[in-house]
């Protein structure tokens, strides 16, 4: 009778331990079975059913945004990607494995996830977001990826956005102009395969890919930028390609858009751009230095009226 309780009690137990193995599998395979599809020829999108409209607003939009992209790059959009819409501003995060990050591609899968949650959030919307996401899938298409830094494709991808980029900022001051101001310019070599993973130095990485683009388009003209990625796109290296488009080194791009920044930044600029937050900060500092005069006053009044008992005594 023992031997058969015992039996049934660690039957019972591998059962549960079989369970508890399952849960997550199980809970998975719930997650994925709630997920809808729209998709055509162009496009997939793959959403949890309360953003079903949203999905199929996507969808209508999807065309223009493939269009124009595709006039900012000169090359036709013939990828069909994977939109994941994702409404849990947690769960995303922990895709992203970032806070600032609201968007991402997966080019060796054709895939963007967005963080629907954050759209429509100054300046993000959902077609810009979706247009700098594609803009990237179609840069790794194009070129092989150890020809495409890391610094040009965010670069680029912001450059045919007007702009807009997939991370988070506060957008009231420019940590490139801090940084140039204080020499802590990131050099492009570093930037090269990869941005910092998180804080203030990936807000300047993406401010840098910004700038040389812009700096390239406006020194060189954007029949330049378009040039340079033509090339990269037939098998060049990145030196080859800027001395092809730029008849420049790399080393020579950098230097020269290291001037344009200190010719751009100075710290007359910088205050007359930061006025408000000077003006402040120089208030506060006046009121702290009230605050002392006040006390020291206070402390040698009654110092005086110290001195002036001890007359009488």
């Amino acid at each position: 009778m023992r031997a058969m309780v015992a039996w049934v009690a660690l039957f019972v137990l591998l059962l549960l331990l079989l369970l508890l193995l399952l849960l997550p599998l199980i809970s998975v395979h719930h997650s994925y079975a709630e997920d809808k599809y729209l998709q055509n020829d162009e496009i997939i999108v793959q959403f949890e059913e309360p953003l079903r409209r949203v999905a199929g607003e996507l969808m209508k939009s999807y065309p223009v945004v493939k269009g124009e992209l595709a006039k900012s790059l000169g090359w036709r959009v013939d990828v069909r990607p994977v939109v994941v819409l994702i409404r849990d501003a947690d769960t995303f995060r922990r895709i992203a494995g970032s806070k600032l990050i609201i968007a991402l591609a997966i080019p060796e899968k054709d895939i963007i996830v967005i963080d629907y949650s954050r759209m429509n959030v100054h300046p993000f919307t959902l077609e810009t977001t979706l247009k700098h996401e594609l803009c990237h899938l179609q840069l790794h298409h194009h070129i092989q990826e150890r020809n495409l830094p890391r610094w040009l494709d965010e670069g680029i991808c912001q450059w045919v956005n007007g702009g807009v980029a997939e991370i988070m900022t506060d957008g009231k001051h420019s940590l490139l102009k801090e940084a140039t101001l204080a020499k802590k310019v990131i050099s492009i070599s570093e930037l090269t395969d990869r941005f910092p993973s998180e804080g203030t130095d990936l807000l300047l990485a993406y401010e840098e890919g910004k700038s040389i683009v812009e700096y390239i388009s406006k020194e060189f003209g954007s029949a330049a930028v378009l040039s340079m990625l033509e090339d990269l796109s037939r098998g060049d290296d990145l030196e080859g390609a800027v001395k092809k488009s730029l008849s420049i080194s790399v080393g020579e791009l950098e230097n020269r858009w290291r001037s344009y920044l200190k010719r751009e930044t100075s710290w007359f600029a910088y205050i007359s751009n930061n006025l408000y937050e000077v003006l402040f900060f120089v208030a506060a500092l006046f009121t702290v230095y009230g605050f002392i005069r006040m006390m020291k006053r206070k402390r040698d009044y009654r110092d005086e009226g110290d001195e002036t008992e001890d007359e009488h005594v």
